[in-house]
């Protein structure tokens, strides 16, 4: 069946940066057929939906976050997360008292706040995937899943988390819209040598990317530089990991002269403005990755670092910090920020001949913004990218497709209950704080 979207304003974020008004979207299933003003369309036999004035453009895309953590939002205040131990005692603590029951209602509040602000697709980095998996999938979001895996000296999670991650990408052999990476939380940080070569051959066993975190505070650096006298982006060239498709979450103290290296391999720097800010860390060098040739994208990490899966309100606030850091207006173009959550991103995960774009052969991810919205006015003056990146919020969107399927329809989800999974996370948080109050103190010992 065909379905004909129109509009006052389609942004498609194709090559040729077309923006067309008082447009259409022509759709057959879940797949875009012609995107053309209204005039092309006369005659064409199709369901018509007048969207009125709305502007249509791609689902955004957050290209490094994980979902469980929602479970953790509030609890991690006063923690730098981007040190080793930060992140121990301000989270692992928590995940060592959490269950797997825990983690579903975690996922669905996020799947439910994403939806709501425009994210159609994302990048998920957690372990317990196989409980991760079935509330995306029913979300109906499209997403590249990673089977987390931190050793953090636990010499037993290197065999139960690789059997685990092999289980998991297996399973989405045939999966349409879900993808199975491989998922090292950081390399030599917490995944040592022999663990990082066994990731690396399930990576290539299942064709899978790797989505790790780099460069959030210099420990790989350190450690690197002591044991093999290279930088860790020279050591992973040396061991091959830049040879496969990897999305890399940070990327903040990466030396400069590496930065030509990482612009010549299938790699992604994944900036995340919040989590850094939240942090006390010195802003990723954005403007010189993007000289170098460095493959960019926008995520908005978890909300426990972060807070909020608003991908608009992290492009505002990405531009902001990059005036800030460079000590000069618009470092960053705005036209550049929104292809961070779009194209730039889809590149990243893989999906660019799917997703990241309206055009035709691509796939129905979309998203309809009120126009009427605070933000927007007067339209006659604002460029259309600064609009979207510095005026509006994702409060904007009104409806959200995936794969051709409507996710939300005039601001009301379709897909997820967010008020009972709201509550089913409260819940969930109240028996973590009963378990962890329970817990032994050699159980509770930090770092």
């Amino acid at each position: 069946m065909r379905t004909l979207l129109l509009a006052d304003v389609v942004l498609t974020m194709d090559a040729h940066g077309h923006i067309y008004h008082d447009a259409g979207i022509l759709l057959e299933g879940s797949r875009i057929i012609e995107v053309a003003p209204r005039p092309r369309f006369e005659g064409v036999a199709a369901e018509r939906i007048e969207l009125g004035r709305r502007l249509l453009m791609p689902g955004l895309i957050n290209a490094h976050i994980h979902t469980p953590m929602t479970l953790f939002r509030g609890l991690a205040e006063g923690y730098s997360l981007l040190t080793l131990e930060g992140w121990f005692n301000g989270i692992r603590v928590w995940e060592l008292a959490m269950t797997p029951d825990m983690i579903p209602p975690a996922v669905s509040v996020s799947c439910a706040e994403m939806i709501r602000t425009g994210t159609t697709c994302f990048a998920d980095q957690y372990f317990h995937m196989e409980r991760i998996t079935p509330v995306v999938r029913d979300s109906g979001m499209r997403a590249a899943l990673a089977y987390g895996v931190v050793e953090v000296g636990d010499e037993r999670a290197h065999d139960w988390a690789l059997r685990a991650a092999e289980a998991f990408l297996a399973s989405l052999r045939d999966d349409a819209r879900l993808t199975g990476w491989v998922g090292p939380h950081a390399l030599f940080v917490d995944n040592p040598l022999p663990t990082i070569q066994a990731e690396l051959a399930l990576a290539d066993a299942y064709g899978a990317g790797l989505h790790i975190h780099l460069s959030t505070s210099g420990e790989e650096d350190a450690y690197c530089l002591q044991h093999y006298g290279v930088t860790a982006v020279q050591q992973m060239k040396r061991i091959g990991a830049l040879d496969r498709q990897m999305i890399a979450a940070h990327c903040l103290t990466i030396p400069e002269e590496d930065l030509p290296t990482l612009a010549t391999a299938p790699f992604a720097a994944i900036i995340a403005p919040s989590a850094c800010m939240r942090a006390g860390r010195p802003a990723a060098p954005l403007k010189r990755m993007l000289a170098e040739g460095v493959h960019v994208a926008l995520g908005t990490d978890n909300v426990t670092a972060n807070n909020s899966y608003d991908l608009f309100k992290e492009m505002q606030i990405l531009g902001k910090l990059m005036a800030y850091r460079e000590g000069e207006p618009n470092p960053i173009p705005a036209k550049t920020i929104v292809e961070m959550v779009t194209t730039r991103a889809a590149d990243a995960l893989g999906l660019a001949d799917r997703v990241g774009s309206l055009e035709a052969g691509k796939r129905a991810d979309l998203i309809a913004l009120d126009l009427d919205a605070p933000g927007f006015a007067p339209r006659g003056a604002q460029d259309i990218y600064t609009a979207l990146v510095y005026a509006i919020s994702g409060l904007a969107v009104q409806d959200v497709m995936c794969d051709g399927r409507w996710l939300m329809r005039g601001g009301r989800l379709l897909t997820v209950d967010y008020r009972a999974a709201c509550d089913a996370l409260e819940a969930a948080f109240a028996e973590l704080q009963a378990r962890r109050a329970g817990l032994k103190p050699e159980e509770r010992q930090v770092r």
